[in-house]
């Protein structure tokens, strides 16, 4: 009974993120008036990563603000790697880089935590139990021309998403 219990509060807590990222979307977030440097800082402090974890989140200063759909993209595997990690990961340490590298905004978020199996999650079928966040991230920034890799294993999991800072051609 009390395994059951805490399986329903896992899907509980899963539905009510997945419920909060699809309303984040039609409705713009006070973030979004942010820089993205400031929403990462914000997002960042607001985690709890900080207190809870060795930890540094280091950004580059960028050449300039990247489109809404770049911004979204890198804010939303931010948070989505950092919910992960509070929730998942075991970690005593949490390293998270904005940095650009050409015409790409690159978020790095790395832990030293049990890590997970990111192919069997990727390439499983889509569900609830297992989670959607990270497949969507990675269908996003497909869409924008950029990738979303993770390398993990038992020494902790590797985050990177990359994408141009504007959309597409012509933007």
């Amino acid at each position: 009974m009390q395994q059951a219990l805490s399986r329903i509060s896992t899907l509980a807590n899963d539905a009510l993120e997945q419920v909060r990222s699809v309303s984040g979307r039609l409705y713009p977030p006070e973030w979004q008036r942010l820089t993205l440097a400031d929403a990462l800082q914000q997002l960042w402090d607001l985690s709890g990563i900080p207190h809870r974890f060795e930890a540094s989140l280091r950004i580059q200063p960028l050449p300039h603000e990247p489109d809404l759909e770049v911004k979204v993209l890198i804010y939303r595997a931010a948070q989505e790697a950092l919910s992960n990690i509070a929730r998942h990961a075991g970690a005593t340490r949490v390293d998270a880089a904005l940095k650009t590298r050409g015409d790409c905004a690159i978020l790095t978020v790395q832990d030293d935590g049990v890590g997970f199996d990111a192919a069997g999650l990727l390439g499983g079928p889509a569900s609830v139990a297992s989670g959607i966040g990270l497949r969507s991230i990675r269908e996003q920034a497909a869409a924008l021309g950029g990738r979303l890799e993770i390398q993990s294993g038992p020494s902790g999991t590797r985050l990177v998403v990359s994408a141009p800072f504007f959309e597409g051609p012509g933007s």
